[in-house]
């Protein structure tokens, strides 16, 4: 049995189904350096301070506030902002221009984001206990976000236009 022709014969690995290869990974945990394990001590550490101190005023009114914002997000910005980026799309397609796209995309998403965090200011619609708080009024909050908007995309223009401009310079030159 043991013999010399045994010997011969090449080794046949064993083949281990894919599930349980998943399965065994699954069951090592793996864990981070003791720093790493100590900046996220310290991070949960620091938000559930936050958390304490946000939540010791008014913590009806913040969970309301968080419901709110999570509801609006969720249900009325995210269909229309998703219904914006399809018709980009289509509309890009549609001129065979979709790796484009960016290039809108991310100044609009930068300027709406702006927009959503300095929304009360822009629209003046806190103007009395902004100015009872802070001594100021919001009249050049509006002008400042339509000015860094208009950054925004002038920026990324000049990028494509930069990008379109390499590309040219590297295309061969056209057969006559």
């Amino acid at each position: 049995m043991g013999g010399p022709a045994d010997l011969r014969r090449p080794a046949v690995k064993r083949r281990i189904p894919a599930g349980s290869r998943l399965r065994a990974m699954q069951r090592r945990i793996p864990v981070g350096s003791p720093l790493q394990i100590l900046l996220l001590a310290c991070s949960f550490a620091l938000a559930g301070y936050a958390a304490v101190r946000l939540l010791a005023g008014d913590w009806l009114g913040v969970t309301l506030w968080f419901v709110g914002a999570a509801l609006l997000h969720d249900l009325v910005l995210l269909p229309l902002y998703s219904a914006a980026d399809r018709a980009l799309v289509r509309g890009c397609a549609a001129v065979g221009r979709r790796e484009r796209l960016l290039y809108v995309r991310v100044p609009a998403a930068l300027s709406l984001l702006l927009l959503l965090i300095w929304a009360p200011l822009i629209t003046g619609a806190v103007d009395r206990s902004y100015r009872l708080a802070a001594g100021q009024s919001t009249d050049g909050y509006l002008a400042r976000w339509l000015l860094m908007t208009a950054l925004l995309f002038a920026g990324s223009a000049a990028v494509l236009a930069l990008r379109l401009r390499r590309a040219a310079k590297h295309r061969p030159p056209a057969a006559h």
